[in-house]
């Protein structure tokens, strides 16, 4: 069984989950705000060291047209430093119509609370992954 952690990264905020390719499943986590318009990287290595996952999942976007999104590079650089801060295998997962699911999926609870919209993106995203990759 491997523990995973997932991201749905934003220009403003970063959803996480947690979820563990035994049950496939994932749990929203949090939602961390930038800091000084940087990944809030103190608040990642607690979230690291208190789950201590095998790899880490982060949204890839992607436009319907299967064309990479505008914010699909700030993500992949995003990618590549949580691999060179944490030394954890990171994979891309295609986040393509994730946080509209969300709001649709938290209803009325989204609306009361926003900053939940992302954390359960990011239980998306890595639920796409463990039903893409299992092991």
């Amino acid at each position: 069984m491997s523990t995973l952690l997932g991201f749905d990264y934003g220009s403003h905020k970063i959803g996480i989950a947690v979820g563990q390719t035994l049950t496939q499943s994932a749990n929203p986590l949090t939602t961390l705000s930038r800091v000084k318009n940087k990944p809030d990287w103190d608040g990642i290595e607690k979230l690291i060291k208190e789950w201590q996952p095998d790899a880490l999942i982060v949204g890839h976007p992607f436009e319907m047209t299967d064309k990479e999104a505008n914010n699909a590079e700030p993500a992949k650089k995003f990618a590549r430093q949580l691999n060179g801060r944490f030394h954890l295998p990171v994979h891309l997962m295609d986040e393509r119509l994730t946080t509209r699911e969300a709001w649709v999926d938290l209803g009325i609870e989204a609306h009361k609370e926003a900053t939940k919209v992302d954390a359960y993106a990011a239980k998306l995203i890595l639920e796409t992954w463990l039903r893409t990759y299992p092991e």
